[in-house]
Formats: structure tokens, C-alpha cells, sequence
């Protein structure tokens, strides 16, 4: 397939980075991933990690793994939970639940069907028990496409979400076809939210969206990781009600 344009990736690459108590962001490879037409469209990876109050540890939409990685995520604590939040994250899943054989693979509505990983547990509108005292959670219901668990770190005020929000900054991007494809998609810095196509997805199904994303205003975050773009590190509530001012109208 022919790609259009690559996206300088976020240094440092595969390295803890801290953004609150007991929680890290780690920016992996750029990839190239199929975008409704038979072209390679460039995607910056993140995945968040989090610390839980017993001291094991919590992997959310996890970049490829890479050994150093590995062993330093290994040295915060024993990991227990891999998690995919929506039916697309889930190429790593796998290699993952591999480095770690013990942790418990979480898989999101709709992932079980296209992916080649072994799931221990289904994730539902509230948490389990294992990590409700600081991280809650929703099902954003309502598309056609996917269905994505929206989490929220309570003692870090952070929202994680993957991709209903995409936030792509035109300094990176290079290439007039995928700067001309991201902005016709409506997920451009500083303005990003879920792309066009995912927003027309919801159509129908709007009045379940809309409840989560006042669940996601009502949690009053204060910085958001999202895993394609620049991530949010301030004015939270603001963003959720630009970012998501198509479902709350």
C-alpha cells in the first residue's frame, strides 16, 4: 500500500515518562495503519501505565514492546493488567501478555473478534474491584465502528483515552496527502477530537455518547492521554467539551 506521508515520533522513544503520582506515558514507534482506503496513514503510539494501590501495575493500550522497556516497567512492580480499550488496540496485547505471562488481559467490546491474543477478562461500564479505588471507567456505546473504554486515574485527575480523540500537530507531519486527509477529518492540533468518520459512526447512538462524555466533564480531569497526537496536559475540561462538542449539542 502506498503512504503518503510519515509523522516525526515523540522522543524520548520507549521511556517512562512520569505526569502524576503513580502514573507514566511511554511515546512508541510511528506505524502505518489502513484509514478506510487502501493507503498507509502514519500513527504516533502511546500508552499509559499506572501504578495500583497493591503495587502491581496497569498497561493501557500498550506500544510494540521492547526489551529495556519491558524491564523497566517490570522494575515498578509486578504487572497485572494489560488492557485494550477499544477493538483496534490490540496488535500488542499479545507480546505483551507474553513478557508478562502472569498479568490478566482485559479486552474491550468487539476485540475478541479480531485479534490473535488471549484474553483473561472482559471489561465492563464499571471497574473491578482490582483498580475501582483510583481508576474508573465507561463504555463509550452508541457507533457503528467501535465501542471505546474511557478511563479515568483519579488521583493523577487524568482522562485515558485512545481514539476518540486524535490530535495530530502539522509541524510532524509530512506529506501534502496526509496533511490534507488529517485536516478534512477534523483531528489537527490544536483542535482534535474523534475523526469524521467515527464521529458520523455514532449516528443514532448519539444520546450514549453524550452520556459518557458528561461522565467525562463531571470527572473534571485535568491533563488527557490519548494515544495518536499530542496529549493534553492542561484545561481538561475545556478540551472535553471542544473535543466532544458534536456529541454533547
Amino acid at each position: 500500500m502506498p503512504v503518503p506521508g510519515h509523522y516525526d515520533a515523540y522522543e524520548p522513544l520507549n521511556q517512562l515518562q512520569p505526569i502524576g503520582p503513580d502514573i507514566w506515558i511511554v511515546d512508541g514507534p510511528v506505524l502505518q495503519w489502513g484509514y478506510g482506503i487502501p493507503v498507509k496513514w502514519p500513527f504516533p503510539t502511546r500508552m499509559t501505565v499506572v501504578r495500583l494501590p497493591d503495587g502491581g501495575i496497569w498497561l493501557h493500550s500498550p506500544v510494540k514492546p521492547d526489551e529495556e522497556l519491558a524491564l523497566a516497567i517490570a522494575r515498578l512492580g509486578p504487572v497485572r493488567h494489560i488492557v485494550s480499550p477499544n477493538r483496534i488496540h490490540h496488535v500488542s496485547i499479545g507480546p505483551w501478555s507474553r513478557h508478562f505471562p502472569a498479568a490478566r488481559t482485559w479486552a474491550s467490546p468487539g476485540v475478541r473478534e479480531r485479534s490473535d491474543a488471549s484474553y483473561t477478562d472482559d471489561l465492563d461500564d464499571a471497574p473491578p474491584p482490582e483498580w475501582s479505588a483510583v481508576i474508573d471507567q465507561r463504555i463509550a456505546r452508541g457507533s457503528q465502528a467501535l465501542q471505546e473504554v474511557v478511563f479515568f486515574h483519579k488521583p493523577s485527575r487524568t482522562l485515558i483515552l485512545a481514539d476518540l480523540i486524535e490530535n495530530f500537530e502539522d509541524e510532524r507531519l509530512h506529506g501534502w496527502l496526509a496533511r490534507v486527509m488529517y485536516r478534512l477529518i477534523g483531528v489537527m492540533a490544536p483542535d482534535g477530537r474523534a475523526p469524521a468518520d467515527l464521529r458520523m459512526s455514532f449516528r443514532g447512538g448519539r444520546d450514549k455518547i453524550r452520556a459518557v462524555a458528561h461522565w467525562m466533564i463531571e470527572c473534571a480531569p485535568q491533563q488527557i492521554v490519548i494515544a495518536h497526537g499530542k496529549w493534553f496536559e492542561k484545561d481538561g475540561m475545556a478540551v472535553i467539551r471542544r473535543a466532544f462538542d458534536w456529541a454533547l449539542r
